[in-house]
């Protein structure tokens, strides 16, 4: 069995157009309706343009995607078992027709296709979710996905490609099937052995990895996803560092690493059949399924999405149809009694067996614990801890909120002075009521615009924050939403410490030094928090101070104090 077997359907489609076509086709596409991809549709329109997605040739219509949803097959009964959709707000919808050419283009507004609507049609995503991801928690990050950030319209038709997304990084280690074809055909490999990860490799990968080759007497291709993965996961530029470094304990010559632009959906067992059928139209002909292969992690109540081995069942069900050979592989766990891993299956009672969870790991790395050289390679570490510095070098902001005059400026300001005493950290303070006169000047006060400008608020501090600095916010921000949302946007980069400053609304309506509350109750004002608009109380905040007891400096110094106990600063 040889490298260049047939791509999934027999044939690669590539979408691309020749060069002169278009070029004419970027001057007639100036008269079409532009749809702007998203991230996710960046990636998906990338792989369908390149082959990727073979047999694919366009974005689903209704007979297909109802197929693939409910069986795992395209309707003409090959399997795929992905959705792959091209998904438009309401709006945008209600301007097209069927037969309309369509634009896409990237986010600065470069055409990368041209499509003909073939169909247009609203989904039920509940049912989607349910059949794909086996759940309708949004616990799930396909499923929340789906439920809050895909739009409420399907449109579907064949891709005609113009020009690739532009990629300014790692361009040698980006390949398109025919180019990985071509170059294992380059290298005589006739067995290739592909591993798929969005995670750092350590020890135990380079053991699964190795040992597949070994067995299968193939090469071994390193394949991560570079794409979109799982919301807090390493950065692609860290991990590719690390790939690079890892290759380096391989044998020469039999490895190599190539990057892969999917946007996964983490969506288990399917998703395992997804990425093997892909691989088989990069030339592979063996893939790795391990544990809890493309695994979302846990429910709220603790118990996994998918069963441990449960995407390693599935993929035996159709393995003679998808014809590239599956790797299963237990968890790899290190017997210290024998200095080396073995799968977790051929441990016995007696062995002394050493295990490192991914989240330990972390906390090891945040804390600036050692990492015991059995569980990963020196120059792996170094890179990661770039990423994951102690605590009292990580950015972190404080985000106050609380009602109008209930005290979060004047407490803001007494820990900025506090912080500055202290020298250690660079700080920044976001007053709502600055940002709005320098960042929101054009915004009012209805729930869409106070939303709007929390997450400005938020952006701003997430960026201070994942460069090392500290960012104090001291907006209203009264719904719960709204600052879960700021929260995720923030912690993607450091620490996030909310404090609810607890002031009973008469004491703050007392403190009413700008008017605003007698305005809100003369009805000059509309929408005001505590009057005639909700304030939603956090439900979990990090701190609560209550200023009717606390003086501003003493509120403080405790909030201090906890940042010193959480350890922010050292």
């Amino acid at each position: 069995m040889g490298a260049f077997k047939e791509p999934h359907g027999g044939v690669l489609k590539e979408l691309y157009l020749g060069e002169s076509v278009a070029e004419e086709e970027k001057l007639i596409a100036g008269n079409y309706p532009s749809w702007d991809l998203t991230p996710r549709q960046l990636c998906d329109i990338e792989l369908l343009l390149n082959g990727s997605f073979s047999p694919l040739s366009g974005f689903l219509g209704s007979k297909d995607y109802q197929s693939v949803v409910e069986k795992m097959r395209l309707s003409s009964g090959m399997l795929w078992p992905m959705p792959i959709n091209l998904d438009v707000t309401s709006k945008f919808a209600d301007s097209l027709e069927q037969g309309n050419m369509l634009a896409l283009r990237d986010q600065e507004g470069v055409l990368v296709a041209t499509m003909e609507i073939e169909e247009i049609w609203k989904p039920d995503k509940i049912a989607e979710a349910e059949q794909v991801y086996g759940t309708s928690m949004e616990a799930h990050p396909a499923v929340h996905y789906l439920l809050h950030q895909t739009g409420d319209v399907y449109i579907s038709g064949e891709l005609r490609g113009v020009e690739p997304p532009t990629h300014y990084d790692f361009k040698l280690l980006r390949d398109s099937p025919s180019e990985l074809r071509g170059r294992f055909r380059k290298l005589g490999w006739r067995k290739v052995v592909a591993f798929q990860t969005r995670n750092p490799m350590h020890r135990a990968h380079q053991e699964i990895t190795y040992r597949a080759a070994t067995m299968h007497e193939a090469n071994l291709l390193v394949h991560p996803v570079v794409g979109m993965t799982k919301p807090g996961d390493v950065d692609h530029y860290t991990r590719v560092r690390c790939y690079e470094k890892i290759l380096e304990r391989y044998p020469e010559q039999t490895t190599t690493l190539s990057l892969l632009n999917l946007a996964m959906r983490m969506g288990g067992p399917r998703e395992a059949i997804w990425h093997a059928i892909i691989r088989k139209n990069y030339g592979c002909t063996h893939f790795i399924v391990g544990r809890d292969h493309a695994g979302p992690g846990n429910k709220p109540d603790g118990t996994p999405f998918y069963e441990p081995y449960e995407a390693q069942e599935l993929y035996e069900k159709f393995h003679d149809e998808m014809d590239i050979t599956m790797v299963p592989f237990q968890q790899m766990v290190y017997v210290e009694d024998r200095a080396q891993y073995i799968p977790v299956n051929e441990t016995t009672n007696e062995m002394k067996v050493a295990n490192i969870s991914g989240t330990e790991f972390r906390r090891r790395l945040r804390e600036g614990l050692d990492i015991p050289e059995w569980f990963s390679y020196g120059e792996i570490i170094q890179e990661l801890r770039k990423i994951y510095p102690p605590k009292h070098q990580q950015g972190f902001t404080v985000f106050f909120t609380g009602l109008s005059g209930s005290g979060k400026s004047t407490i803001a300001n007494a820990l900025l002075v506090k912080m500055l005493e202290n020298g250690n950290r660079r700080v920044t303070i976001l007053d709502g009521d600055v940002v709005r006169k320098n960042l929101s000047s054009e915004l009012g006060f209805s729930k869409e615009h106070r939303d709007l400008n929390i997450k400005r608020i938020g952006y701003v501090a997430a960026e201070i924050t994942k460069n090392g600095g500290v960012a104090i916010c001291a907006p209203i921000a009264p719904y719960e939403k709204t600052r879960k949302e700021v929260r995720s946007m923030i912690e993607e980069g450091g620490g996030f410490v909310e404090i609810f400053v607890n002031t009973p609304l008469e004491e703050c309506e007392k403190r009413d030094r700008k008017g605003l509350y007698a305005q809100a109750r003369a009805g000059k004002i509309k929408g005001f928090t505590g009057i005639d608009d909700p304030y939603e109380v956090p439900k979990d905040p990090e701190m609560v101070i209550d200023t009717l007891h606390l003086s501003a400096e003493l509120a403080a110094h405790r909030i201090f104090v906890k940042l010193e106990s959480l350890g922010y600063i050292k």
